[in-house]
């Protein structure tokens, strides 16, 4: 991802050795990028006039050869690319192919205009009961979230497919292991062929991976990303989603060369082309387009390391294809312990860089991080599957890779309409903050809260009670004609599941823009026609602009309906704009029955509340007044309908007086409706007061303004909560309608006062109609007084629609 996902989507969000070896002492490639640390002007070719990458007429300029990538702006143009050089590998629906090119062949291929960029074909080297609970995924698998559903593919050096661990698990299989005899490269793949598909394709319990070192590592990330303990004796748990399905791929081939191996005593080892990752994602859209539902492709191998996006890297192409698709491309961060760089392809945009801490959240000594990673997991100490059915310990960020991975399967689960940018980004907004050494904070996941943090409800959810309605749209207020009284104009506000008659001391907030606020008369117009005087005209009252709150005794009137705000011009020669109006209900319950508060005794109070639907709030207002000889002797404790207690106010040493406060109380999981009582109790004897009164309030806020969206654009609606007391809770409601021709389009966000960015809703396949929704966003840490926007992205190009509701509930 490589911008700060935790606040710009959800904005969107998501190693590379055996063990703690660095990821690339080993197994170099021909130019020799091993453990460097690059930008990406130095380390990818790529000038405006020549596509090539500069060290590979280095690799050719005595008479050699070198695999290289060729990415091209179109298929149309592979034809003439191709024809430079000896066709090692092409792709079915990527503008790429990989050649073996001289130094003549390189330049003719930086004479092609279609010619995008020539990078050498790289070599990577490949890189739980404790970190299960760690993040939080034993919390999801209790509520049933394992993942059920979805399927991971695990690009690696194949996986054990008949381990206890995983069997029964294995959706699909394939290989692509390129032969090379000038690499003294040869087949891994089932039938010892470059590439295979089908059952045994990626099998590395038999055949040539069954004796190589460095076979063990695909099972081991398989394990952790999906493994299932169940009914199993001596191993873990369970994986991260033991739920989901598992597509093994094999992308390693076996290397003779001691060249490419780092030592002859090294030799053989396993090593990944690019060319050959770049198939595997290309196979891994194929079966997603075709009806495997991938959520996530795990890579835990990388190469050389860079400080800034490798926005060249022949990589790149397919995963920007799959992350369109809805796929994200896991990828370890390196093991280079690095503080500002990661290895490629997490330095990838649309990858999920993924970096390792311990199991006490600190930094993994050897994890790469920096601003480039986008999240953390546990990869230090990770038991798991290797093959001949055993389980082993191994370090990395090879290990905390497939947490992510696995975390999203969990995801998916859960909100099973979310795009992969919302559940990326509910990764990083639910996870835990680890800041490195120079400030950077990058969030260690938490599966478990992030699967908790919203709570989709079906279309046609009841819309919450709104304590206050806002209308922000722009109302011009004529000038009246010489001589005579302007014409009235309106803006409605509409009241739905307030029960009863309106209260004795509705508010309404007005903000009016005036060359002369004496000429406008304002009324408030109940549903039934009612008429309320809130302001009359009068030639001395001044020049200055209407803005304020007028309060009116409306019991006469029913709450429900609409409600509309006249305004009058009485006088020529001046003009006017509304610009916004509120509708401000006071809370219904109180107690205004004074009771004395016994001295060296405890006084129960208590309040009736009904018709608020689901639970209370938090954070739940609580008014009290009262008075007291010594203020210090009293405890203030409330009690819910449930029987839940929350303490207001504890003993202390403050004088006597009164006590006149809200408290804000984050009362979420207690029911709403029954009966609430206030505990106030006098610890001394010798000190005696009165309560006078005290009140509830369920503080929620609407926007009723209906927004056109424009098309591949956005707009955004707004409500201002001011006065509250306490913080946010973790289950803020919030209500959305819109309408729209094509809903799959639209892409909603939260923005809190903080200006944080909460993902409500990711563009998806869906089609045109009407969108009424409650989310529930985790807001534990957000401020609650300030401006809540509700952001509406129109992501596609030819459909338009409206946004006609926005309701935020605490």
């Amino acid at each position: 991802m490589h911008r700060r996902i935790w606040t710009t989507a959800i904005t969107a969000v998501m190693a590379v050795s055996l063990g703690a070896i660095p990821a690339h002492a080993a197994g170099a490639s021909s130019l020799d990028t091993t453990a460097t640390t690059s930008t990406e002007d130095d380390a990818l070719a790529g000038t405006a006039d020549d596509p090539i990458d500069a060290p590979l007429y280095d690799a050719t300029a005595g008479g050699g050869t070198v695999r290289v990538i060729v990415v091209t702006e179109n298929r149309d143009d592979l034809s003439s690319a191709a024809s430079v050089g000896e066709t090692l590998q092409t792709f079915e629906t990527l503008p790429m192919v990989t050649l073996r090119v001289d130094k003549d062949g390189l330049d003719e291929l930086a004479a092609q205009d279609g010619v995008v960029s020539v990078t050498e074909d790289e070599l990577s080297a490949p890189s739980l009961d404790e970190s299960v609970p760690v993040i939080g995924a034993d919390d999801a698998h209790k509520a049933g979230r394992t993942g059920k559903g979805s399927a991971i593919a695990v690009i690696d050096t194949g996986v054990a497919t008949n381990h206890p661990f995983l069997k029964g698990r294995i959706v699909a299989e394939a290989c692509f292991s390129p032969i090379d005899t000038n690499y003294g490269a040869t087949s891994l793949c089932g039938n010892a062929t470059a590439t295979q598909e089908g059952t045994g394709a990626a099998n590395s319990a038999s055949g040539p991976c069954a004796t190589l070192e460095g076979c063990d590592h695909g099972t081991h990330v398989a394990g952790i990303a999906a493994g299932d303990g169940t009914g199993l004796s001596g191993a873990p748990v369970a994986g991260v989603a033991p739920g989901a399905g598992i597509v093994a791929m094999q992308v390693f081939s076996k290397f003779d060369s001691a060249k490419y191996c780092g030592s002859a005593a090294a030799t053989p080892c396993v090593r990944s082309f690019t060319s050959a990752q770049v198939a595997a994602l290309e196979k891994v859209w194929q079966l997603q387009q075709a009806g495997t539902p991938i959520v996530a492709a795990n890579l835990s191998l990388g190469s050389a390391s860079y400080t800034s996006a490798c926005t060249k890297d022949a990589r790149k192409t397919v995963i920007d294809k799959l992350y369109e698709a809805g796929i994200a491309t896991v990828v370890a961060a390196g093991n280079n312990a690095l503080a500002t760089a990661v290895n490629a392809p997490a330095c990838v945009p649309n990858a999920v860089s993924v970096g390792a801490t311990t199991d006490d959240d600190e930094i993994a000594s050897f994890s790469n991080h920096g601003p480039l990673l986008d999240l953390f997991a546990p990869g230090n100490g990770i038991i798991s599957s290797v093959p001949n059915g055993g389980y082993d310990s191994k370090s990395g960020t090879s290990m905390a890779t497939p947490h992510v991975a696995g975390a999203l399967a969990v995801l998916r689960q859960a909100y099973p309409n979310e795009g992969i940018a919302s559940l990326i980004s509910l990764l990083a907004t639910t996870g835990t903050t680890i800041t490195d050494e120079a400030g950077v904070s990058i969030p260690r996941i938490n599966v478990g809260k992030a699967a908790a943090a919203v709570e989709e409800k079906p279309e046609g959810d009841k819309k919450p009670r709104a304590f206050q309605a806002d209308n922000d749209k722009d109302i011009a207020i004529p000038d009246a004609p010489t001589g005579s009284t302007g014409t009235p104009v309106t803006s409605p506000i509409t009241v739905a599941e307030y029960p009863g008659k309106a209260p004795k001391n509705l508010k309404a907030y007005v903000n009016i823009t005036h060359t002369y606020r004496g000429d406008v008369k304002l009324e408030l117009v109940s549903p039934t026609g009612s008429t309320y005087l809130l302001k009359s005209a009068s030639s001395s009252d001044g020049v200055d602009d209407i803005v304020g709150e007028f309060t009116v005794d409306a019991s006469d009137s029913p709450a429900n309906g609409e409600w509309n705000l006249r305004m009058t011009d009485t006088d020529d020669g001046d003009t006017g704009t509304l610009t916004t109006w509120s509708l401000i209900f006071p809370t219904p319950f109180e107690s205004t029955t004074s009771q004395t508060i016994p001295d060296s005794g405890t006084l129960s109070s208590t309040i009736a509340v009904s018709d608020i639907d689901g639970n209370a709030a938090g954070p739940l207002q609580v008014y009290t007044n009262l008075t007291h000889t010594k203020i210090g002797d009293l405890r203030l404790v409330l009690g819910s309908p449930d029987g839940k207690s929350y303490t207001l106010k504890a003993y202390g040493s403050e004088a006597g007086g009164t006590l006149q406060t809200t408290y804000g109380v984050d009362a979420i999981d207690a029911v709403a409706n029954g009966t609430w009582t206030l505990k106030v109790t006098d610890s001394a004897s010798g000190s005696t007061g009165t309560l006078a009164g005290w009140s509830l309030g369920f503080p929620s806020y609407e926007n009723q303004t209906v927004k056109a969206i424009p098309d591949k654009n956005y707009t955004e609606i707004w409500t201002k909560t001011a006065g509250l007391s306490g913080v946010g809770s973790a289950k803020l409601q919030v209500y959305v309608h819109v309408e729209h021709e094509y809903l799959g389009d639209l892409k909603i966000d939260l923005i809190a006062p903080d200006g944080s960015l909460h993902a409500l809703k990711a563009n998806a396949e869906e089609p045109g109609g009407t969108l009424k929704k409650v989310y529930t966003v985790d807001a534990t840490d957000l401020p609650v007084n300030g401006w809540w926007k509700l952001r509406v992205d129109d992501v596609g190009v030819g459909d338009t629609g409206t946004v006609n509701n926005f309701v935020v509930r605490f």
